[in-house]
């Protein structure tokens, strides 16, 4: 745990899950740009008073250093919310001080401030900014914040084209502050999202099914190459009572397990709202939904242990910006721990993230299903 210093106050903040190893703070200089811009360190204070929303706010720094305001925050992240609860508890500040809202969730009818952090990819700073707009008025205070290897042209057209005037501030510890003035007059545009495509023959039981993609969800325009040398090389699915695509994204692999065997209960499993939005509509659009289920979970710490037939995943071996295998050796830990003995565990990744190291640490036994030059698919068994 680290500690921010502002002038609203000393905040000892964590990422979730809370690990002591992790070198990582949960904020970054753009929280602090964002923090000292509405303090007023540099100029006049800015008014926090009416309905604050917070989007984008990565491990809750913004919303517990805001929460005497008790702001609104909007997020796309199950672990998000899990880090906000619990910074809030170590600061001792009432959890109820903040309103969780996912990005799935109706906004505020009427927002007076609006802090924004930049997301990763804009196809979600569109969809959100798209929802938003409506619930913003004249008066509305809205602030940006990325660094500024987040914020483009591009980015910086959205604001403009979706909610009004843009600018941005000199670049502080290599962030940046968007400022937009919202203009009532800007014409209302339909948002683009959620988007389908139809996925390509030869990939087994999804072979020309739809596709329902929400924003921000992997790859929201065509099948990635990696999830379709998995559904190339899919185990049998019949006979497994219980199967679980873990890190669901649109839902495509559980989709091919859900057709295989209409019998067995498959879990779509996900951090992200937007993700299990899209594996859901991409369910609905091709089959009864059945036993299927729609958690949002960091991993498999919602499935009771010894419950699990079979866990297909691609697991993510990035954080926000940072690059590690902290949430791939999490969701191996827990795959083991629900699998039922005989139960087994299938991966796919890059050939180069070397996977096979750590399944045979973990399960005692790894085998490569199949390979390509960039692609692996491995099978760990539960002894």
């Amino acid at each position: 745990m680290n500690r921010l210093t502002t002038s609203r106050g000393e905040f000892g903040l964590a990422r979730f899950p809370e690990d002591p190893r992790d070198p990582l703070r949960a904020w970054d200089a753009a929280d602090e740009y964002l923090l000292r811009h509405l303090e007023g360190v540099d100029g006049e204070p800015i008014g926090l008073s009416g309905t604050v929303v917070v989007l984008g706010d990565r491990w809750g720094a913004l919303v517990t250093a805001l929460a005497d305001h008790r702001p609104v925050q909007i997020t796309d992240s199950y672990l998000t919310q899990q880090a906000t609860r619990a910074n809030l508890s170590r600061n001792e500040i009432a959890e109820d001080a903040v309103r969780l809202c996912t990005t799935m969730d109706p906004p505020p009818p009427r927002i007076d401030v609006l802090l924004i952090r930049v997301p990763k990819g804009l196809a979600l700073l569109e969809d959100q900014l798209h929802r938003l707009a409506p619930h913003v008025h004249a008066g509305t205070v809205i602030v940006g914040a990325g660094m500024v290897t987040e914020i483009h042209t591009s980015t910086l057209q959205l604001f403009e084209r979706i909610l009004g005037p843009t600018k941005t501030s000199p670049a502080m510890k290599k962030a940046r502050l968007i400022f937009c003035s919202p203009d009532p007059q800007v014409p209302r545009r339909a948002n683009p999202w959620p988007r389908t495509y139809t996925l390509p023959t030869g990939i087994g039981a999804v072979s020309g099914r739809t596709v329902v993609n929400h924003a921000g969800t992997f790859c929201a325009d065509r099948l990635d190459i990696g999830t379709r040398f998995f559904l190339e090389n899919l185990p049998p699915i019949r006979g497994r009572a219980h199967v679980v695509d873990l890190g669901c994204g649109n839902g495509v692999i559980g989709l091919a397990a859900a057709l295989a065997d209409s019998d067995a209960k498959v879990s779509f499993i996900d951090e992200s709202y937007q993700a299990l939005a899209s594996a859901e509509a991409t369910v609905r659009a091709n089959t009864d939904i059945g036993s299927a289920t729609f958690l949002a979970a960091d991993g498999m710490s919602g499935v009771p242990a010894g419950t699990v037939d079979l866990v297909l995943t691609n697991p993510p071996f990035h954080t926000h910006r940072a690059r590690t295998d902290a949430t791939a050796w999490r969701m191996f830990n827990g795959s083991r721990a629900a699998l039922r003995r005989g139960g087994e565990l299938w991966v796919v990744a890059n050939r180069h993230l070397g996977y096979h190291v750590k399944l045979r640490r973990l399960f005692g036994n790894c085998e490569v299903a199949a390979s390509n030059p960039k692609f692996v698919v491995l099978r760990a068994v539960k002894r």
